[in-house]
């Protein structure tokens, strides 16, 4: 696990600020008092660094959704370039921070990232909106993991978000260390685990990368292995998949158990599978075994320990 603070993007109004459109915030518990503790919040409004001040007029937009505009809701102004100017500039500045992931407002015209309210000529709202600077910063940054605050109130979204996100940091890492084709192929056996549980065809095709790296130039093969790293990353592991992944591991040390001692944990397995247990469940079991024999290959696995354990995003049923 990195020690380095994490350089998260967030919507100011999240971390308490009153910056919203009638001067209240939306002050987000989990992300100030816990996961607080691990990140460096780099706080952005964009619509306040635009110079529409607070209180404002509320907002939306409006148009085509390939390309819509930031109107005012009674006095119809356009604030449609003044966004983007700001989305331009602000963008720059974030570049040189190294941002490992990004929490925006859900539903806000510059912040949501997806479902956001968009109306066309005769006032008819759908949802097929993306907020202005949102759309700009994922452009910007693919691979940088972005969630809306609404969404990581389901368990399963908030560990794949949290999980990507230091997954993201130590490639950043890897990267900025300088890339080699051993390190490469170092940085791929930790995390093999853990793109199983998300994807395992998409695992096995980061294999092959691996295993062809002689014929790409380094900083191609980076490139390639890096998007697809994330790529994978984003695909939510399921319990059939974490069942899949335990069993693997097991092989690694399963003829050296007892018979109690394999029941107990085919027991474990088979309660997590049916959702009577959370993960960390049969998780815990088989760290103590892989400490006990000692399975390095094992316990490098960052599967194991893929963020703070005192965020217990894997306790949840």
């Amino acid at each position: 696990m990195t020690t380095a603070p994490l350089h998260l993007g967030i919507s100011r109004c999240l971390l308490g600020e009153e910056v919203r459109y009638d001067g209240s915030h939306n002050r987000d518990n989990f992300l100030t008092e816990v996961l607080g503790r691990y990140v460096e919040w780099i706080p952005v409004c964009p619509e306040v660094e635009a110079g529409l001040g607070t209180p404002r007029e509320p907002m939306r937009l409006v148009g085509d959704p390939q390309n819509p505009r930031l109107v005012t809701i009674e006095s119809k102004i356009d604030h449609t370039r003044a966004l983007k100017t700001m989305a331009v500039n602000r963008i720059e500045e974030l570049k040189k921070l190294d941002l490992s992931g990004y929490v925006f407002k859900k539903s806000s015209p510059s912040c949501g990232i997806e479902r956001v309210r968009l109306y066309n000529e005769h006032g008819v709202p759908s949802r097929k909106g993306i907020g202005l600077f949102a759309q700009a910063f994922m452009k910007q940054f693919p691979l940088v993991p972005v969630e809306e605050e609404g969404r990581l109130c389901d368990p399963t979204l908030r560990e794949n978000f949290i999980e990507r996100v230091f997954c993201y940091q130590r490639w950043q890492d890897l990267v900025q260390g300088g890339v080699t084709r051993q390190t490469l192929v170092q940085f791929h056996t930790v995390h093999k685990y853990l793109l199983m549980a998300h994807h395992p065809q998409q695992c096995e095709m980061l294999g092959r990368l691996i295993g062809q790296a002689k014929q790409y130039r380094l900083k191609e093969l980076a490139d390639r292995y890096g998007e697809l790293f994330m790529n994978t990353l984003a695909v939510k592991a399921t319990v059939r998949k974490h069942v899949n992944v335990l069993q693997h591991i097991i092989g690694h040390f399963k003829k050296r158990l007892g018979v109690h001692e394999k029941a107990e944990l085919a027991d474990v397995i088979r309660d997590y599978h049916h959702r009577l247990m959370p993960l960390i469940v049969p998780l815990t079991l088989i760290k103590h075994y892989v400490q006990i024999f000692d399975v390095s290959y094992i316990r490098e696995q960052v599967y194991l320990n893929p963020h703070p354990k005192e965020l217990m995003l894997r306790n949840h049923v």
